[in-house]
């Protein structure tokens, strides 16, 4: 069990009602959201975020929508706005996925006995063919606003004092899934409050920062890390415009922190190294660094001087990225903090609200997911040899249950401790390494456990691999399974070094290079066995994570067999 913990509350919230209305006496004047309008960011203030919930609340209660309100869309003011009234009066909220198909969209409002849907316009079409469901575009949310102002004004106000109970379901967040099978996390105001009160402790963090808002809100990691820890500390919520926008953004908006999962933080430190290498400044880069690693032991940090460039490219003032969805590479966590950028990784579940585990930008380890917060425990259960077990946790911010399955609910959580899938170990100052997902793991048949996610990371570190899954395909002839990477490469890597008219055979020759890096610095067991070459990137989410089971095909396979059988 963990030894250390982490996070000091700062002030203490009911609900995420009272949450929002603190922040909005707290910081009236300061910029709670930046949005662009007309190709400019336009701040919307702490205090007109007051008003427009209040009208809007107002106005939807006294139509009558009240009870369980989905949001789905784009990152965004109106998102943001339409979560808050849904959790802050009208009962339950259930955050969507903008990229689900229609039949799915359906399927959930009829899982979840929907009273209203609010999206975005474009979306609207999704929601045809849904009975009973009230659907309300964002481009009737102004006059709706306006509608709930006259209503104040006639003191129509009962939706102001709704009551909220902290501890039942207030928020709804369905699981990714195929039609029909996606699970509902139950979450209560306690879960995610228990979650905000600490991590507003966690670093100096507060009025004057922006976060750049990129990852999907109706992810628990974004919406609330990125979106409702801000609003409590006041901070400002800068919404990126597109991942093809994501660079002029961050200099636009002027971003201090960044929520992030690792392929977005891989892809612009690979970015950084490569445009150095066209401009021919990747040796002064690597004295630069050589240099500022001296300066820091005699406590004198150059990183602003020294990569000025780079940090203007990103507007002068990013000074942090939060790593989360899955593990990052503590090489280039460590990577980025030689330019001057702190990153930091943590862990979390969707069931836990989300953190489990976390790193600070002064307490840190960067091949660690973290200490405990200050409001849970760790352990691992069922260690294996090699000191690897399951990561169990029990907290108040760990979920109410599955909706409407409590069979899967008794699955999972276990005499109080959530069981959650994840396999590691806690060392002895109480950090938290996560080694792989128990599905994941392959097992020899010596009883050693290899760790594909292991493995894809350091594949991941070659310039011509740009994306990788592990797997273990069965050998009958030697009776174990033999460690196969299906890897899809870098295209534009692979030009530069071979030119425009390379061939199969060339990439192959340059990909067994990188596959021989990796096994040279693996145990004898883990080493990948073969590999195969995928030509499309691999089947992702929203939130930019490999779908695995979807992206290991029988092409795959087939392509293994022709090559074992050579």
């Amino acid at each position: 069990m963990s030894k250390k913990k982490i996070g000091t509350k700062i002030r203490k919230i009911y609900d995420l009602r009272h949450m929002v209305r603190t922040s909005i006496e707290i910081y009236r004047e300061e910029t709670a959201f930046l949005e662009r309008k007309e190709g400019v960011y336009t701040p919307i203030t702490y205090d007109q975020l007051g008003h427009d919930l209040d009208a809007l609340g107002c106005a939807l209660f006294e139509r009558g929508i009240r009870g369980r309100v989905a949001v789905m869309g784009e990152n965004g003011y109106f998102w943001a706005l339409s979560y808050l009234v849904a959790v802050c009066g009208l009962g339950v909220v259930v955050p969507l996925d903008k990229e689900l198909p229609a039949e799915e969209v359906k399927n959930i409002a009829n899982i979840a006995n929907l009273d209203a849907i609010i999206c975005s316009d474009k979306l609207v079409n999704k929601t045809e063919g849904i009975d009973g469901v009230e659907v309300i575009p964002f481009s009737r949310i102004p006059e709706l606003i306006e509608e709930g102002k006259k209503c104040i004004s006639e003191s129509k106000t009962t939706y102001l004092v709704a009551p909220i109970d902290r501890e039942i379901m207030s928020v709804l967040l369905f699981t990714s899934g195929t039609t029909g099978v996606s699970k509902g996390v139950m979450l209560s105001h306690k879960n995610i409050c228990t979650v905000l009160e600490a991590a507003a402790g966690f670093d100096d963090v507060g009025p004057g920062d922006v976060f750049l808002s990129v990852l999907p809100l109706h992810h628990v990691f974004e919406c609330s890390c990125g979106f409702l820890a801000p609003l409590f500390v006041g901070g400002a919520i800068a919404y990126c415009t597109g991942l093809r926008h994501i660079i002029a953004d961050m200099k636009d908006s002027r971003v201090t922190k960044i929520m992030c999962v690792p392929l977005l933080l891989e892809t612009m430190y690979k970015k950084i190294w490569q445009t150095a290498k066209k401009q021919g400044k990747d040796k002064a880069l690597r004295a630069a660094i050589k240099l500022n690693r001296a300066s820091k032991k005699i406590g004198v940090d150059l990183s602003k001087k020294l990569f000025s460039d780079i940090h203007n490219m990103f507007g002068g003032r990013l000074g942090l990225f939060i790593c989360g969805g899955a593990a990052a590479d503590p090489e280039i966590i460590a990577g980025m903090r030689d330019l001057g950028f702190h990153a930091i990784q943590g862990y979390g579940l969707t069931e836990c609200a989300p953190v489990a585990a976390i790193n600070l930008e002064t307490c840190f380890r960067d091949a660690s997911a973290g200490l405990t917060p200050k409001y849970g425990e760790l352990t691992v259960m069922d260690k294996s040899d090699d000191g690897t077990g399951e990561i169990c946790y029990r907290g108040d911010n760990v979920m109410l249950g599955y909706y409407d399955a409590p069979d899967l609910t008794d699955e999972v959580i276990i005499d109080g401790w959530f069981h959650t899938g994840d396999l590691g170990y806690i060392d002895d100052d109480g950090f938290l390494y996560i080694t792989g997902r128990k599905k994941n793991v392959i097992v020899t048949n010596g009883g050693k456990n290899v760790f594909p996610e292991e493995l894809e990371t350091y594949l991941s570190r070659s310039p011509y691999v740009k994306e990788s899954v592990v797997v273990g395909y069965m050998n009958d002839a030697k009776r174990d399974y033999d460690i196969v990477a299906i890897i899809h490469p870098d295209n534009d890597a692979l030009k530069e070094i071979l030119g425009n008219r390379y061939t199969e055979q060339d990439v192959r020759r340059v990909l067994k290079e990188a596959v021989s890096e990796v096994n040279e610095i693996v145990q004898s067991y883990k080493h990948i066995n073969y590999f195969v070459i995928r030509e499309e990137e691999f089947v992702k989410n929203s939130s930019r994570k490999i779908k695995r089971n979807a992206s290991i095909s029988e092409e795959a396979k087939d392509k293994y067999l022709k090559l074992l059988n050579k």
